[in-house]
């Protein structure tokens, strides 16, 4: 018997194996796909995500892969500069595309010992007070304590586990594909401009070798998006677009996705649970969706690996949903708002001035890249300091960095007064006492996903705290 069945192996699923197996939490991996996909329907990290590979030591893997690119340009394309100032260690996206997220993920999975089985789809699941029991298409069978779907927006979990998925259907769809065209860059950076002018889904980008990554509004909605494109329907496309197919061929890989915009009704299910895709679904304007089933992953991970290992307290597995479920309807909001500011309407067309009229002020605009990028949530904790609730950046110690304290995934106790202590909690919360001239309070309390639970110098209070996010005091 399995602690936790995880279904899909995507980097929602791959992060979330992870963060178990940081707690000696017995994880498995359903995957149905034989082997890894090619689609690049990612295309990089926002500041978060790069924050939490930062957390757990997996920065510099994906540095080594990636391309640093200035924050600002993306919401809804309007091009705007970094705000100043981003309080953050990490101001900037790293360009890296999906496949390569997933193997980086899957080898760091593999190396803390989760188990990974391809080909293997899950059709069936029934629980029960003590754990799930899946199906799998072969007709075996499986059982765990916890079930995690992180099996994309068609997820098979959620379907079975009864949870509903309101929301819009698509009313567009864009076909994206990756494959060679047959005329010079020059050309083809000319003509995209112009499109571009007024129509902000049309792109043509250089991928190197003579490989472009093409993207393209389709004619309709598609009654099957699971049905992949085909290469003259990129090119009818293309064509009544920029009135040339730039004698696209050989494409790699061919796709479409649509607009649609949903959310469920809940994030978990008696020991079921979901996350990433299988959660929400919404546009990819802004390139949020990704980075949201990372950080959905980063949130879950300890909470049950709390439970399973028997010190959670009373309600910390439900926090995941009252954390994420919101964070997630603010995201399918902002880029409803985008995809509206992205239409050819004069309507929108003069919203979408009036918006970047907007972001010239400096505050606008790094509201908008702190919701993009994530770096300004802040959770409900119920009140106190400003930094409660909210993630704790990348501050600099008289010896070395935070988060290269948070890379076991344990609770974090930074202390510049010497005087506090966690004893009852030292299995669960490190203590540090050290300095950071960036840090202007006397000790932080962090959750394993770097949330600061408290801030003060009071032993009393601290005591107070801790069990809420770790549990009761042990000897």
């Amino acid at each position: 018997m399995f602690d936790v069945i995880v279904a899909g192996g995507g980097p929602t699923g791959l992060m979330l194996a992870s963060e178990l197996r940081l707690h000696d939490v017995h994880v498995l991996v359903l995957e149905k796909d034989a082997e890894p996909t090619r689609v690049v329907r990612a295309l990089g990290l926002h500041v978060r995500s790069i924050e939490v590979m930062a957390q757990r030591g997996l920065l510099e893997r994906f540095l080594a892969h990636g391309k640093q690119y200035p924050v600002g340009g993306f919401f809804a394309g309007i091009d705007k500069p970094t705000p100043d100032r981003l309080n953050t260690a990490h101001p900037y996206v790293l360009g890296i595309p999906q496949p390569v997220t997933d193997r980086l993920l899957a080898e760091r999975a593999t190396e803390l010992g989760v188990e990974i089985r391809r080909g293997h789809e899950l059709v069936g699941l029934s629980q029960d007070d003590d754990g799930v029991t899946v199906e799998l298409s072969d007709g075996s069978r499986l059982r765990s304590r916890y079930l995690v779907g992180c099996d994309g927006g068609r997820s098979t979990v959620r379907k079975l586990a009864g949870v509903g998925f309101p929301g819009e259907p698509s009313r567009v769809e864009l076909l994206l594909g990756e494959m060679e065209v047959g005329v010079p860059l020059e050309t083809v950076t000319a003509v995209v401009a112009e499109i571009r002018k007024t129509e902000k889904r049309f792109g043509l980008g250089p991928l190197g070798d003579g490989v472009y990554r093409v993207l393209v509004p389709a004619e309709g909605v598609a009654a099957d998006r699971s049905v992949p494109p085909t290469l003259e329907e990129f090119k009818q496309r293309l064509r009544v677009f920029a009135g040339t197919d730039f004698g696209v061929h050989s494409p790699r890989w061919l796709s479409r996705f649509g607009d649609a915009t949903r959310l469920a009704e809940r994030y978990r299910t008696g020991r079921v649970l979901l996350a990433g895709d299988a959660a929400h679904i919404h546009p990819p304007t802004g390139g949020q969706g990704l980075n949201l089933g990372i950080q959905d992953a980063f949130n879950l991970g300890w909470k049950l690996a709390a439970d399973i290992n028997g010190w959670a307290p009373e309600g910390l597995l439900d926090s995941y949903h009252a954390e994420r479920h919101p964070v997630a309807a603010d995201v399918l909001n902002n880029t409803r708002a985008q995809m509206e500011l992205l239409s050819t309407e004069p309507g929108p067309l003069a919203v979408r001035k009036l918006v970047s009229e907007l972001m010239d002020f400096e505050e606008v605009n790094r509201y908008l890249i702190e919701k993009l990028t994530a770096i300004g949530v802040r959770y409900d904790f119920g009140g106190g300091h400003e930094l409660v609730g909210r993630r704790m950046r990348d501050v600099r110690l008289k010896r070395g960095r935070l988060y290269e304290l948070t890379h076991g995934g344990r609770g974090l106790l930074l202390d510049q007064t010497g005087r506090l202590s966690v004893t009852g909690w030292a299995d669960r919360v490190d203590h540090v006492v050290d300095v950071s001239d960036e840090l202007d309070v006397p000790a932080v309390l962090l959750r394993p996903d770097g949330h600061v639970a408290w801030v003060g110098d009071d032993q009393q209070d601290l005591l107070d705290r801790l069990p809420r996010w770790f549990g009761a005091a042990v000897g």
